[in-house]
């Protein structure tokens, strides 16, 4: 016969105390590494109370905190970031700080006519060295810095509302039509499809040509909308994919269920969870409508003056480029270092809010 294993004799004291039983020192204690486990699934009671002498609280993260905490480990995005706050800041607030200190505005041009001539950075006009223009002035006397300033604040402006309107208009769009599906949708994509077809850059040129030159806040609005509704067309087939990955989930399945509208649940359910990927297209669509509109400007047809952009600095600065660099330098440096800033900001985001980028 098999040799049974003896149990011990009730007299003898267990190696381990259960749960719930007069708390003495156990014959056998544990060794090694602590266990942070629940009550229910410790052997023991001595495990018991080490987890709870040593216990800690961890503290939850989401999405956004890890999206944050991978995207200032990235020194190029970082770079951008802090380049384009400073930009903006300067840009807001450059304008007026000149305007107080040296009295000269990015439209002030001097009564003298022996001041209405383009001088060299950090020179006066007596040739002696003076930081009243540290970027200089133009043909007509006016300081480049101020105008850069001001011709930046412009370009943001341009860059930011149409995107915003590109946005509006492209998630609207995607959005509705991932959701619903079917026909609806083929005949949706497909009239995005013709659009796409179409020399979105002719059709502004053409619209600006017709509509523009009335004022120059009514050219820089119609540039805002014009800039805007040809921008849409990437962010609807983005906003369409991520929703129809979404469509069949349990929580959109539960919102149907319990009768919310559709509107409702594409803009209150779906649209929320494709905020990642819109911010890392937003962020990229924003240097590339800059641009656009420096093109425009560079071509008349953009910022009419007394107001400036990077654009029309650079067209007005390439007329005296062998004469004066400095009218050329200046904005056209200002503006590719915003560009490269505003794509490492935005591939820092892509590479950031990636999913597959996350560490388990």
């Amino acid at each position: 016969m098999r040799n049974r294993r003896t149990l011990p004799p009730e007299s003898e004291e267990p190696a381990l105390t259960p749960l719930g039983t007069t708390p003495t020192p156990p014959v056998r204690t544990r060794t090694g590494d602590i266990i942070h486990t629940a009550p229910e699934f410790a052997i023991g009671e001595a495990d018991v109370r080490s987890a709870e002498l040593h216990q800690t609280t961890l503290k939850g993260t989401s999405l956004w905190r890890d999206a944050w905490r991978r995207l200032l480990k990235n020194r190029l995005a970082v770079f951008g970031l802090i380049v384009v706050c400073l930009i903006l800041v300067a840009s807001l607030a450059g304008p007026y700080v000149i305007s107080h200190t040296t009295g000269y505005s990015y439209d002030f041009i001097p009564k003298d006519s022996k001041l209405v001539k383009s001088f060299a950075p950090f020179i006066a006009p007596d040739g002696s060295f003076s930081w009243t223009h540290p970027m200089g002035t133009d043909n007509a006397g006016r300081d480049i810095l101020a105008r850069v300033l001001i011709g930046g604040r412009i370009s943001l402006m341009v860059g930011i509302i149409s995107t915003f309107v590109s946005l509006l208009i492209g998630i609207s769009y995607g959005a509705t039509s991932g959701y619903l599906g079917g026909r609806a949708d083929n005949l949706m994509m497909r009239i995005v499809d013709v659009l796409y077809s179409l020399p979105y850059m002719m059709i502004i040129i053409v619209l600006l040509a017709m509509f523009g030159g009335r004022s120059p806040l009514g050219q820089l609005v119609l540039l805002f909308i014009a800039l805007g509704a040809v921008s849409w067309l990437t962010m609807a087939r983005i906003v369409r994919g991520q929703v129809m990955s979404l469509k069949n989930q349990e929580f959109v399945l539960a919102a149907r269920a319990t009768g919310v509208s559709t509107s409702r649940i594409i803009f209150r359910h779906l649209v929320p969870n494709t905020l990642g990927p819109v911010i890392v297209y937003a962020t990229l669509t924003i240097p590339s409508v800059m641009l656009q509109e420096a093109f425009l400007s560079f071509l008349g047809l953009g910022v009419q003056a007394p107001l400036a952009s990077w654009g029309s600095l650079a067209a007005d600065g390439i007329q005296n480029i062998a004469i004066f660099p400095w009218q050329l330098i200046f904005p056209g440096v200002t503006m590719a270092l915003t560009l490269f800033s505003l794509n490492f900001l935005g591939d820092g985001l892509r590479d950031a809010l990636d999913p597959q980028m996350r560490k388990v």
